[in-house]
């Protein structure tokens, strides 16, 4: 079989632990094979970050922007027992945050269904992607604990020198008190983002906060997207046949448990974090969830949701056999590989995604699949394999996909 070709890199960072060692699997069994595959690599395994001092993730980013496309294998953020572990510098921020900051991105993660693991919501029908903002918020808050009686306030010193001061409490007792902020710029883009990737999925989109009790915080988010969307892309959303609609966050939640699915929910940042969580479990498995970010200007870099799988790893150094379920890398793979299709207009890298998705879900489909999954299938008759041997099982019908 002749190799798919491509004309523009994509760029490849890999990672940690027992999504490194996925890593290889695929592109040995499911990539060079059938395609050519040009890449720019970037190895943001732990090691790597502390010998250049976490340079290396701040280039892979750079690189993202430059050619548009990239994909990403999990990779360790580290807390204390880590840096002791891996004898680190210092902690090293995560990665995904800095290439976020860097893409100015959003999240976008959407679950992956397959016949056999059925939603724990039984109205749920299609996928419901969740789309986080990652700037801000609860993630960059400045906290303090308050030893007595006494009050906080937050004190705004403008350029001139002038102050502006509110009180946030005033305290009787010993307490605690927290300090968040956003940025324009970060909301507009997260906006903007927003309503592209509906376009680009052709798919509803929702947006809710809590702006009737955050009354200045939250409703600026509200009123940015209402704007943004009323000046830039309303005649668009309408000539695509596709809503965008406010509503506040426990509504949402509301109107998601009911709903059938199929559509776009825009988050902040914590409450992104945590509902992408509850919708990849309640869809019946957390591995079987994509992710991709997003830059306003339509940059692209694909992952999965999940994390490194630091127990399998330990099981495989130890040379004991895993059953590691690889499908949302695969997916980041698909999707990376799509996406440079669709820019460079290269219709046979698509249709290799499209097989590529199509044999990973047919072979679950048909019995063979890993053992997280084989727990809470629903299928009659269940194969259980190996990391190795699931992969090996797509790549058999992938190929046959491909020569038909």
């Amino acid at each position: 079989m002749q190799k798919i070709q491509m004309t523009t890199p994509i760029v490849e960072m890999d990672g940690d632990e027992m999504t490194r060692i996925l890593w290889k699997m695929i592109k040995d069994e499911l990539i060079l094979p059938f395609v050519d595959l040009k890449s720019e690599y970037y190895d943001l395994g732990l090691e790597n970050r502390d010998k250049t001092d976490d340079q290396v993730t701040i280039d892979s980013a750079n690189a993202a922007k430059k050619y548009g496309v990239a994909v990403k294998c999990a990779t360790i953020t580290p807390n204390a027992a880590r840096v002791k572990e891996y004898n680190l510098k210092e902690m090293w921020k995560s990665p995904n945050g800095t290439i976020r900051a860097i893409m100015d991105g959003t999240v976008f993660r959407a679950p992956i269904l397959v016949k056999g693991v059925e939603p724990y919501v039984r109205t749920w029908k299609k996928p419901i992607t969740i789309a986080r903002h990652a700037y801000g918020d609860l993630y960059k808050a400045s906290e303090m604990k308050i030893p007595g009686p006494g009050k906080v306030e937050l004190v705004y010193t403008a350029a001139d020198g002038s102050e502006t001061r509110e009180l946030v409490h005033e305290y009787k007792s010993a307490g605690i008190a927290q300090g968040m902020h956003n940025l324009i710029p970060s909301i507009e883009s997260f906006a903007r983002s927003c309503f592209s990737y509906a376009l680009d999925t052709k798919q509803d989109l929702w947006f809710a906060t809590k702006d009737t009790i955050s009354k200045k915080y939250d409703h600026t988010f509200k009123d940015i997207f209402q704007e943004i969307y009323d000046n830039e892309y309303k005649d668009a959303f309408e000539k695509a046949g596709i809503e965008y609609f406010y509503t506040l966050i426990d509504d949402a939640v509301a109107r998601v448990v009911k709903s059938e699915g199929g559509y776009i929910w825009a988050c902040k940042n914590y409450d992104g974090d945590v509902m992408s969580d509850m919708v990849a479990t309640a869809f019946g498995s957390l591995a079987m969830m994509t992710s991709v970010l997003v830059s306003p200007d339509g940059k692209y870099e694909y992952e999965a949701a999940h994390g490194t799988v630091q127990r399998h790893y330990y099981k495989y150094l130890k040379g004991e056999e895993t059953s590691t379920n690889s499908v949302a890398t695969i997916f980041a793979w698909s999707g990376a590989l799509r996406r440079r299709g669709q820019m460079d207009d290269l219709s046979e890298l698509m249709r290799y995604a499209d097989c590529l998705e199509k044999a990973t879900i047919d072979t679950i489909e048909a019995g063979y699949m890993t053992k997280d999954l084989a727990l809470v299938s629903s299928l009659p008759e269940i194969h259980p394999l190996s990391s190795e041997g699931f992969i090996k099982a797509i790549a058999e019908r992938l190929t046959q996909y491909l020569e038909k």
